[in-house]
C-alpha cells in the first residue's frame, strides 16, 4: 500500500490542509464546554442577561467557525482522495493493458474487475476519511482528557479509568472484524465472478436450460458472502451497546463524584456540566476512530490487492537473440513447446516447421490440440516453454512486443468488434489509414456488401458488434487484421461463420494480393485450407503430419479422417 502513496504526490497541499482545517474545528469544539460552563456558572447563577447573551453569540460564532472549517477540510480531503484514485485507476488500466495472455488467465478478469471497481472505491473512502478523522478522533479524545484535568483534576480521573475501558472494547472489536472483513472481500469476488460468468454465457445457459442450477449456484455464494456479513455485522454491532454502557457508568461515577465536590464548594456546577460535555465527546470520537481503523484496515487491504496487481511485471520482457534463424524465413518453429503453467501438461510439444515470406500455412486438428495456442505464439500472446518461434530468423522474445505485433495482423477465433464507427473499428489496424485504404482492405476482406448495406463506413456498429451477424463481424475483424497491411497474417478461425463460397472468395482475394504476407489459417474446414502450401496437422499438442494436401491424405491418418468426415459423401461417390 505504501508504493500507492506516491499517486498522492500531487495532492500534498490538500493532505495537509485538510486535517489541518479539522484540527482547527476540534480546538473549537473543545472549548465549547468550557462556553456552556461559564453561562451556568455566571451567566444563570448570577441573573446576568445580558452575559448569557454574549456567551450564546460567542457559542454560535464558534459553530459557524468550526462548520466553515469542516466544509474546508472535506473539500480538501475530498479533492485528494478523488485525484488520487483517479491517478491510481488510471495507472491500473494503463498496466493491466500490458498484461500478457498469460498472466490474464493467472489473475483472472473478475478479479481485476474487482480490483478496478469495488478495491478503488475502498481506498477513496478510506484515504478521505483518514485525512478527516486519522489526527482529529485522537486530539479530541486527549485534548478532552487533558481539559478536564485543568477543570478538576480529581474528577477528572473517571476520564482516566474509562479511556482504557472504552478503548479496550473499541480495539478489541476492531482488532476481531479486520480479518473477517478480508473474507468478506474474497467472498465478494467469487459473486462478481460467478455474475460474470453467467452474463457472459447466458446464451449456453438457457441453450441446456441450466438457468435454475446457475441461480442456485449463485444464491449458495451469494449466502456465504451474506452469512459472512452478517456475521462480522454482528461482532461490529456490539461496539455501540458495550461503550454506551461503559460511558453512561462512567457518567454516572463522574455526576456523583461531581456533585459531592459542588456540594463541598470546590468545583460549580458549570464544571461538571462541562466535564459530562467532555466524556460524551470522549465517547463519540472514540467509536468514530474505530470505525476509522477498520475502514482504513479495508481500505489498506484493498489497496494492497492493487499494489499485488501492479508489482506484476505488465510487459513481456526482451531477451539477448542468442542464436540467429535463417532470415529467408517468415517464420520458423524450432521444437517448440509450451505449458501454461508450472505442474502442468503441455499444451504444445516438440513443433517444428518453417514457412517462406507469401506462403498460406493452414493449421488444422481436433478441438483442443493447440490450433489457437499455435499461432498465438507467433505474436507472444504466449511465450514458449522449450524450443524457439523465429520471425525473420529473430527469436521472437529478442523481439520489442510493440514491434512485433505491429507486423502481425490478427483477426480472433472470437470475433470482437468495439462501439464506434465501422471506420473507427477498422483504423484500430492503421490510424493513419485512408478510406480508399480502407475500402481496399474491405473488399479482400469479402465485406463490402456489409459495409454498403449498413449505410458506409460510417455507420455505428453497437458494442461487441450487437448489430451484426456473425458472418459480418468475421468479415469486419479480417478487414481490421489486412488495413495493416501486414507481413503475417493470422486468421484463427476467423471465417467459421462464412458460407463455402465466401469462404473460397476469401482465400482467392488474398493469393491475389500485391503486398503477400504469409498467412496462417486456423480451420476446422479442410476445404479452406486444402490449397495451402504447407499443412501443420496438430494432435493433443503434438505436430502428427506436416505438407500439402494430397501427400497429407497418403501419410497422415489424422488428417484423412478429418477429411473423410468432412466429404464423406463425395469420398464414397469417387
Amino acid at each position: 500500500m505504501r508504493k500507492l502513496l506516491g499517486y498522492l504526490r500531487e495532492y500534498r497541499r490538500e493532505s495537509v490542509l485538510g486535517p489541518l482545517f479539522k484540527l482547527m474545528e476540534a480546538g473549537f469544539e473543545l472549548t465549547v464546554p468550557l462556553v456552556v460552563a461559564a453561562v451556568i456558572d455566571r451567566g444563570i447563577g448570577e441573573g446576568d442577561r445580558g452575559y448569557i447573551v454574549k456567551m450564546c453569540l460567542v457559542l454560535v460564532a464558534l459553530g459557524l467557525i468550526g462548520l466553515l472549517c469542516s466544509v474546508t477540510a472535506q473539500y480538501f480531503a475530498a479533492k485528494a482522495s478523488v485525484g488520487f484514485v483517479t491517478k491510481l485507476r488510471q495507472a491500473f488500466y494503463r498496466h493491466i493493458q500490458g498484461f500478457s495472455y498469460q498472466t490474464l488467465d493467472q489473475v483472472g478478469t473478475s478479479t481485476l474487475i474487482t480490483r478496478m471497481t469495488s478495491d478503488m472505491n475502498q481506498v477513496q473512502t478510506g484515504l478521505n476519511l483518514g485525512l478527516r478523522l486519522l489526527l482529529r478522533s485522537p486530539f479530541v479524545v486527549f485534548g478532552a482528557m487533558v481539559m478536564a484535568f485543568t477543570i478538576d483534576s480529581r474528577t477528572a480521573l473517571w476520564f482516566v479509568a474509562a479511556i482504557p475501558a472504552l478503548s479496550l472494547v473499541v480495539f478489541g472489536i476492531m482488532l476481531a472484524s479486520i480479518p473477517l472483513y478480508r473474507k468478506v472481500q474474497g467472498l465478494l469476488d467469487r459473486v462478481l465472478g460467478a455474475a460474470r460468468e453467467n452474463l457472459t454465457g447466458v446464451r449456453v445457459l438457457r441453450a441446456f436450460g441450466k438457468e435454475e442450477s446457475e441461480i442456485a449456484s449463485f444464491a449458495e455464494k451469494n449466502q456465504a458472502l451474506t452469512v459472512m456479513q452478517k456475521y462480522v455485522g454482528r461482532i461490529s454491532a456490539l461496539m455501540n451497546p458495550v461503550t454506551y454502557v461503559i460511558i453512561n457508568l462512567a457518567v454516572l461515577l463522574l455526576v456523583r463524584t461531581g456533585a459531592l465536590r459542588v456540594e463541598a464548594g470546590i468545583i460549580t456546577q458549570g464544571a461538571v456540566v462541562a466535564l459530562y460535555n467532555y466524556m460524551s465527546q470522549i465517547l463519540v470520537e472514540l467509536i468514530k476512530l474505530a470505525n476509522l481503523i477498520i475502514n482504513i484496515t479495508k481500505s489498506v487491504a484493498c489497496g494492497n490487492r492493487i499494489q499485488a496487481v501492479l508489482e506484476i511485471p505488465a510487459g513481456e520482457e526482451t531477451e539477448r537473440d542468442t542464436e540467429r534463424g535463417d532470415p529467408r524465413y517468415r517464420v520458423e518453429f524450432v521444437r517448440a513447446g509450451i505449458r501454461y503453467s508450472e505442474g502442468a501438461d503441455r499444451s504444445l510439444q516438440d513443433i517444428s516447421f518453417r514457412a517462406l515470406p507469401g506462403e498460406t500455412v493452414g493449421v488444422i486438428g481436433g478441438t483442443g490440440s493447440g490450433k489457437t495456442t499455435l499461432v498465438n505464439l507467433i505474436p507472444r500472446f504466449y511465450g514458449v516453454t522449450e524450443g524457439r518461434v523465429l520471425v525473420d530468423g529473430k527469436d521472437v522474445k529478442a523481439w520489442n512486443a510493440a514491434e512485433l505485433r505491429s507486423r502481425i495482423g490478427i483477426a480472433p477465433q472470437k470475433a470482437v468488434l468495439f462501439s464506434g464507427t465501422i471506420r473507427e473499428n477498422l483504423r484500430w489496424g492503421n490510424e493513419d489509414a485512408s478510406d480508399e485504404e480502407l475500402m481496399a482492405a474491405v473488399r479482400i476482406a469479402q465485406a463490402e456488401d456489409v459495409v454498403a448495406a449498413k449505410g458506409g463506413l460510417d455507420a455505428v456498429i453497437e458494442q461487441g458488434g450487437r448489430n451484426l451477424s456473425g458472418g459480418q463481424r468475421q468479415r469486419l475483424t479480417i478487414a481490421r487484421a489486412l488495413v495493416r497491411r501486414p507481413d503475417i497474417l493470422i486468421l484463427d478461425d476467423s471465417s467459421s461463420a462464412l458460407d463455402f463460397a465466401t469462404d473460397a472468395a476469401l482465400r482467392r482475394a488474398l493469393r491475389e494480393m500485391d503486398q503477400r504476407p504469409t498467412v496462417f489459417i486456423v480451420s476446422q474446414r479442410t476445404s479452406s485450407i486444402q490449397h495451402a502450401d504447407q499443412i501443420v496437422v496438430l494432435d493433443d499438442g503434438k505436430c502428427v503430419g506436416s505438407g500439402r494436401h494430397e501427400a497429407l491424405l497418403e501419410s497422415c491418418p489424422v488428417y484423412r479422417e478429418i477429411y473423410d468426415s468432412q466429404f464423406r459423401k463425395e469420398a464414397a461417390g469417387a
